[in-house]
This record gives C-alpha cells, structure tokens and sequence, in this order.
C-alpha cells in the first residue's frame, strides 16, 4: 500500500485550516535540564498544555467536523483509554452532536469525569482497549451511531499531523531528531508524513512503553502483529494492536522504533515534575524517558520530543513512585526468615541495614512450633550498588528466604 495514497501534505494542511481557531498552537520550548544533562539542544513540545489536556484534540475535532449534518444527527460513538475519549466529546458537544464514549473498566477516574463534564455518556466495558473497541462498534452497528476511530483514521491522523506543523514553523533549526510517542499510530503517521517531506534529513524515533511494543514488534515481523498481554500502565500508549493504515505508514517512515521500561518512564514523570514544573501522564513521559538511550548519537544535536498529555491521575503517584524506585535499585523486596525468638528484628536492623537503609513495608505473623517465621520486607536503600553486600549479609546470617523483584508473579501475590 503506498503510504501517498493514505495522507498527504495538503491533507494535514487542510485539517490545520479546520482546527484553527478551537485547537491551541503550543509551545516548543528549550529544556535546560536535559540539553544540561545530554549536550544536545532539547526542545519540548507542549501537547500536554492543549485542549483537554492532549494532543488527541487534534484529530477528533478534524474527524467530527468532517462529517454530515445527517451524521452529526445520528451521534458518535468512541472508544478510548481517555485522551480520544475527551477530544471526541468536546468536538461532539461544539458540532451539536451526542457522543457516547466506551472505555476501558480501568481507566483513570480522572479521564472519566473529564469525558463526562464535556458531554459525554461514557460506558465502561472490557479490561483492554481492543475488548472496548469491539463493544463500540457493536453500538456503531446496532444503534447507527458514527464510529470515530483513536487512530486508524486518515482525518485523525491529518489532525495529529498538524503538530509537525508547527514545530517546524517554530524551530529556529534543523530538527535533528524527533522523538515521538507510539500507540495506535495516529501520532506518529501523521508527523511523520510532514516529516519525511518537509524535513527528509531528521531522524524520527518511535517511542512505546516496554510492556506493549505493539508497533516495535509489528515491524520487526513485518506484519501488523496483535499482542495478546500488554502492560496497561502507560494507558495511553498500551494498545495490543497499532493501526493498519497507521502501520503502513509508519513502517516506512520512522526510522527506529524503540520501546522503554515503565520504571524509567515513572521516574521520567517525577524528575519533570520537580525539576521543570511539567505535569505528565505516563504516555507524555515516553519520549524523554527514552533519551538516556541515544545519549552519544544525540550530543551536539538538536532534538525536539514531543510531550503528549498531562491527563495524570493524582491516585497513581504512589503508583508512579514505587516503581520509579524499584526501576533505580532504591527498592527491593524480600521474604525474610525472621527466627522466632526475642530480638531477631533488632538483630536484623543493625547487623543487616545500613544505616541510611530504611525498612517501607513489613507483614509478619509468628507461627508455633517453627524456629523461624517468614515476613515480606520492604527495604528502600541509599545505594543500589549495596543490594549485592545487603544479600550476602542475609544469607551469613540466616535471614535470606526469597528476593521478589526478579519474581514477578510471586511479587503481584505477596505485594
């Protein structure tokens, strides 16, 4: 399939013309922090400051004001971990039209009374985004709503497309490299369609969250792949299946897809917080999550990533800490055989702990007639590099029964 045929430069021009006037031109500012840290010129693209707090706005409102007053008569339908979910019911609401929004049963509280306060009736069904897009396009075919797609969609990825706009009108350089976040694909088929025409010379990265490589393993198959379990933290880049138009597109226009562990994006989220006053979801954090990676080939360049959302539920950040924590090595758990006699958690305190070492989670219950008794401990230590010394001294004294962090399985049942 030639990519040509699916969306072109006057398309995304043209959705540009549709969108001004509702949907926010955003900045593209210089990051100090990271240009500091990387030696290479870094600019942020601010989709997180825009309307409903994302850059989905951008397609929905192309897609919804493409369609007919008989369309609009009969409503929309969308299904959305909740970034589409609110551009589709803001452009319903400003086209006249009642949108029904079906989202996962998981999804963030915080993206579903967004959704709702702009007018739409939302349903919640499914554990993944595929099982909620089947059930929205049940509702398309047996109530005659208008069924507008996240991503697979060439007026959605058009809207989308109108960010490359931007940042090439607003760099005052030649991108070097571009850093895009990678869900269904919308995102990344639209720029990089402007990309690879107006600036053939930049590299564009394609970035997912380590736990769904949808677009990452669909390339390196060579065929538009379906993962059947995906990790759902970073909801808004956690699609078991890309697009196929978006795919086709993507497949010839980025040049590298990438993917990057949670824990890294969880810490990505914290340090833009605290280091930049930057409010992010997990999906926003990707693409400067993944720039440690390209830390050699990026010095003395100049690179743009492109910040997605800031819809983050402020329920996770415990969430987001902790696994910001065991990414770095701060947090570890273990099962610990305690004997059962007066003194061993003394014991344990200072002939185990350093003492910058602190113990944040301790079940125990003392069982008869055992000499020991288990107890899941978590410790937070000053010093990743001290884990291996911190083991050893267990096992010398007898206190080792289990390391979690390396068992998952057994880690989601005891923590």
């Amino acid at each position: 399939m030639s990519t040509s045929k699916i969306i072109s430069l006057s398309d995304i021009q043209a959705a540009r013309e549709v969108i001004s006037g509702t949907v926010l031109k955003t900045q593209l500012t210089h990051s100090n922090s990271c240009t500091m840290r990387l030696g290479a010129q870094t600019y942020l693209k601010y989709e997180n400051e825009q309307l409903t707090g994302s850059f989905k706005i951008r397609g929905a409102y192309n897609k919804v004001m493409s369609l007919s007053k008989e369309e609009l008569k009969r409503g929309v339908v969308a299904c959305s971990a909740g970034n589409h979910a609110q551009g589709v019911a803001l452009s319903a609401s400003k086209a006249g039209a009642s949108s029904n929004i079906v989202m996962p049963s998981q999804s963030s509280i915080v993206k579903i009374l967004a959704t709702e306060n702009y007018g739409a009736d939302v349903i919640l069904h499914g554990n993944y985004f595929d099982e909620s897009f089947e059930y929205a396009k049940s509702l398309e075919k047996e109530l005659g709503y208008v069924f507008i797609h996240p991503y697979n969609d060439p007026h959605i990825m058009a809207g989308q497309g109108t960010i490359a706009l931007e940042i090439l009108a607003q760099s005052k350089t030649p991108v070097d490299y571009l850093f895009l976040p990678v869900g269904g694909g919308g995102l990344a088929a639209g720029v990089s369609s402007i990309f690879k025409e107006l600036s053939p010379n930049t590299k564009i990265i394609g970035v997912e969250p380590k736990g769904a490589p949808s677009m990452s393993v669909s390339i390196i198959n060579g065929f538009n792949t379906k993962i059947d379990n995906i990790d759902k933290f970073t909801d808004g880049a956690s699609v078991q299946k890309v697009g196929d138009l978006n795919f086709e597109i993507c497949k010839e226009n980025l040049d590298e897809m990438v993917t990057v562990h949670e824990g890294k994006v969880c810490q990505t989220i914290l340090d833009l917080y605290n280091k930049n006053a930057i409010v992010v979801e997990p999906a926003g954090a990707l693409t400067t999550a993944v720039l440690d990676q390209f830390s050699t080939e990026i010095k003395g360049k100049n690179v743009v990533c492109l910040i997605s959302g800031s819809n983050n539920d402020i329920t996770r950040t415990e969430e987001i800490k902790e696994r910001a924590l065991l990414h770095s090595g701060h947090k570890h758990y273990f099962i610990i055989k305690f004997p059962q006699r007066a003194g061993a958690l003394r014991e344990f305190l200072i002939d185990i702990l350093g003492p910058n070492d602190d113990i944040t989670h301790f079940e125990y219950s003392k069982k008869n007639n055992r000499d020991s008794g288990p107890a899941i401990v978590g410790l937070e230590i000053a010093n990743p590099n001290d884990i291996d010394q911190l083991i050893v001294k267990m096992r010398t004294k007898k206190f080792f029964g289990e390391y979690l962090n390396d068992k998952p399985d057994l880690f989601q049942v005891l923590v």
